[in-house]
């Protein structure tokens, strides 16, 4: 297996359910499930500490992982899913699915935005907005990018990027391009013109009250 890979220590889980699940994350212990690959899903935990550091890199989300239960051989693997508490920085399961050689699978990549400094119609007062923050794509999973670049350079105001403007590795196609029907070139980046808010209209001054003739006869 390449070095390449994210190590992900883990350790084989005898203990189910929701009352286990709570004592196992009150001893800083995340549960969490491996399965895929036609062989029988795995219960197994990892500490909950390392697992903060994993999250806090991109490229855990949709790289291969090199997940090692009971110090055993290195299983190739995917983060399927990751339960977080609503409110809490605490993580609560997780899901991996085996990776077979060879095979295509289907993964989310990030999308990099650059060149959004130089970009011309921001420098000339445009908005850029971002649609999308990642893609699904299928390919080998030697094939997997790191991440697909969106150079935003050229981009005017008005001007926008669609799935099909994206440059695609050799091997790696866009799931939702030519899967997802007739409207699957969606927008994924745009830049817009400036909200310009109206100014508000000036409030007619009243006229002075001046007496007429007819006022100043009446008023004697």
């Amino acid at each position: 297996m390449s070095d390449d890979n994210i190590h992900v220590n883990a350790t084989s889980r005898s203990v189910f359910g929701k009352g286990a699940s709570r004592r196992l994350r009150r001893d800083n212990l995340v549960p969490a499930i491996l399965y895929g690959a036609d062989k029988e899903p795995q219960a197994i935990q990892l500490k909950h500490n390392e697992v903060i550091k994993h999250l806090d890199t991109e490229a855990f989300y949709s790289q291969l992982l090199a997940v090692s239960v009971d110090g055993g051989e290195p299983v190739r693997s995917l983060l399927k899913d990751v339960q977080r508490h609503p409110y809490k920085q605490q993580i609560l399961h997780m899901d991996f699915v085996r990776v077979v050689a060879g095979a295509e699978l289907q993964v989310n990549v990030p999308l990099h935005y650059i060149n959004e400094d130089v970009c011309v119609g921001a420098k000339s007062g445009g908005v850029i907005s971002h649609n999308d923050n990642e893609v699904l794509v299928a390919c080998r999973p030697r094939d997997i990018p790191e991440a697909i670049e969106v150079d935003m350079a050229a981009l005017e105001i008005g001007d926008s990027v669609h799935l099909s403007n994206l440059n695609m590795p050799e091997g790696v196609r866009l799931v939702d391009l030519h899967e997802a029907g007739d409207d699957s070139d969606r927008q994924v980046a745009a830049v817009n013109a400036p909200r310009v808010e109206a100014e508000p209209e000036d409030e007619e001054t009243p006229a002075a009250d001046v007496p007429t003739a007819g006022d100043a006869d009446s008023a004697e």
